[in-house]
């Protein structure tokens, strides 16, 4: 197993930026800490495409001049993602990262015409792209926490200072001074208010973390925001990503825009991870471009890991974009154009039924709805506690009576099943309203019949029986549900589950209300309330 040729250059890029981090960017660790650094294979190669430039660029242009307006890089932990990235941090900060014209012979890049002392000069070729530092360069270094940035932040903080870089840079805790003006800043989850500043580039680390939960999709998306502003770029490195998690890694490798250079190299199909003989095939393709790992180190660590959560291992070290073995629902089915049907429209009058489940406080609370004849899914509501919420906050119940009410109006409704815990209020008031057939308490705390529903809802979204309206919320809940082991088994044998989340600030209880419906919905054609019905569904 060999990786491709990664070293063809067959169009324009800033040659002068390897050349030029080689000689400003010393190793950060290790037993050659100090030492000049040489760039791997894999980081020459994201190196010369992040600075491909377009071949009628213009002397004066920024982010326009450039083929790519930014960069992911996937790879597995441990292959030198960090230093790679802080090398171009100092590249960003201090180098000839802006298109700076184009060379008619005998032109030179020297380090003394920008503040550095060490000498350096490059000559540059009749035809190739020059480059010149910024003025003023505004920096960000994105991670989840203040552990994570240590990632990139360390060797960075070693390269600026035990190389040339340390004369006009002062490191500090929190962010570094760039000559007069300029700065590299860290910001993290806890460091919000740095957000909006004005910023020339921003590396954004270990984006398979970024989720809507820690509203780190947000803040990689206002950095965007900013560098359009100022003309800058921004580079993301990831291990794989889960595909059944929303996460700013996923979003950006699905994306259809061009002008995102994406680096992964998945190892050969056929090789099964959960294979000790096949795994360590796994790392040996995946690391042979970095020869400072000892694969027997990977193979031990993945080995552990593995017997916690298998999934993981396959995305940290076997660079898989595999799925967590703990997701309750297939997300990425959920989200497919299979299930996802946004334009079909159910008529007023048809046969529904509808789910609830949640709480008044904290959890969300979620009102489902599913088409009888169908089987066509949508949310009457979903109700989440707000961001800045007061200590007194609970769900505007009006609002929820209101929404419920319009749902009995426009159609016909069978029958509801809520589950009364926490909002029995509102079992009693619908009860009042609707009478007992119509409006039924179905207590989630069963577990025996809760997981055979939630297998049975399962199993509707693989077989294609289940279809929905494509709202976000709803994905974001059945993406965020995870199986809780039970002790008890099926008639088959096999292990029962009922959900669970990772985290309080996680909501499920869409999914939950989605699995009242589709029960409710097959006791209803148990019922024979199907064959009553005509369909009227359409496309809009």
């Amino acid at each position: 197993m060999e990786a491709p040729d990664l070293l063809r250059i067959d169009f324009p890029t800033l040659l002068v930026v390897p050349d030029w981090i080689e000689h400003h960017c010393p190793i950060p660790d290790g037993d050659h800490k100090g030492e000049r650094m040489e760039m791997y294979d894999w980081q020459l190669h994201n190196t010369v495409h992040h600075y491909r430039v377009k071949p009628r660029a213009r002397d004066g242009e920024k982010a326009k001049a450039f083929h790519y307006r930014r960069t992911q890089v996937i790879a597995p932990q441990k292959t030198g993602k960090g230093p790679w990235s802080a090398s171009i941090i100092c590249n960003e900060a201090a180098g000839p990262a802006r298109f700076a014209g184009w060379a008619k012979g005998g032109e030179r890049y020297r380090c003394s015409d920008h503040g550095c002392g060490c000498g350096w000069t490059y000559e540059y070729q009749p035809g190739e792209a020059m480059g010149r530092p910024w003025r003023t360069p505004l920096i960000q270094l994105l991670a989840t926490a203040e552990d994570q940035t240590d990632n990139v932040y360390l060797p960075l903080q070693s390269m600026i200072r035990n190389g040339p870089l340390g004369a006009f840079m002062k490191v500090g805790e929190e962010f570094i001074r760039v000559g007069e003006d300029g700065r590299i800043d860290v910001v993290t989850s806890s460091a919000l208010a740095r957000l909006g500043n004005p910023i020339t580039f921003a590396l954004q680390d270990e984006t398979q973390l970024y989720t809507r939960q820690n509203k780190l999709i947000n803040v990689a998306e206002t950095q965007r925001r900013g560098l359009a502003g100022m003309g800058g770029r921004s580079m993301e490195t990831t291990n794989a990503p889960d595909p059944a998690i929303d996460s700013t890694a996923l979003r950006t490798w699905k994306s259809k825009a061009k002008d995102i250079h994406r680096f992964y190299q998945p190892p050969p199909p056929g090789l099964d991870y959960a294979k000790p003989a096949d795994r360590r095939k796994v790392h040996a393709f995946n690391y042979q471009g970095s020869p400072h790992v000892e694969i027997s180190n990977i193979d031990a660590e993945a080995l552990e890991l593995a017997e916690i959560d298998p999934a993981q291992a396959a995305r940290y070290f076997g660079n898989l974009m595999q799925g967590s073995q703990d997701a309750a629902f297939d997300a990425q089915r959920w989200r497919s154009a299979d299930l996802a049907k946004p334009d079909l429209v159910i008529a007023e009058g048809e046969l529904i039924v509808v789910g609830v489940d949640g709480a008044r406080y904290q959890d969300a609370l979620g009102i489902i709805a599913t088409d009888v004849m169908s089987g066509h899914q949508w949310p009457i509501g979903i109700w989440e506690r707000p961001e800045l919420a007061d200590d007194d906050y609970e769900h505007p119940f009006d609002e929820i009576d209101a929404a419920m009410t319009d749902a009995f109006t426009h159609w016909q409704v069978w029958r509801t099943y809520i589950d009364p815990q926490y909002i029995d209020h509102l079992v009693d008031l619908w009860v009042g309203r609707w009478g007992p057939d119509r409006v039924k308490a179905w207590p989630t705390h069963r577990i025996r019949a809760m997981a055979h529903s939630l297998r049975s809802y399962r199993q509707a979204m693989s077989s294609g029986d289940l279809s929905h309206s494509g709202d976000e919320t709803f994905a974001r809940h059945i993406s965020n549900s995870k199986r809780k082991p039970q002790t008890m088994t099926d008639d088959d044998g096999k292990p029962l589950w009922i959900l669970q989340k990772e985290t309080p600030a996680q909501k499920i209880d869409g999914a939950m209300a989605g699995c009242l419906s589709w029960e409710c919905r097959g006791d209803a054609i148990a019922a024979g309330a199907k064959k009553r019905q005509k369909r009227k569904a359409a496309f809009v």
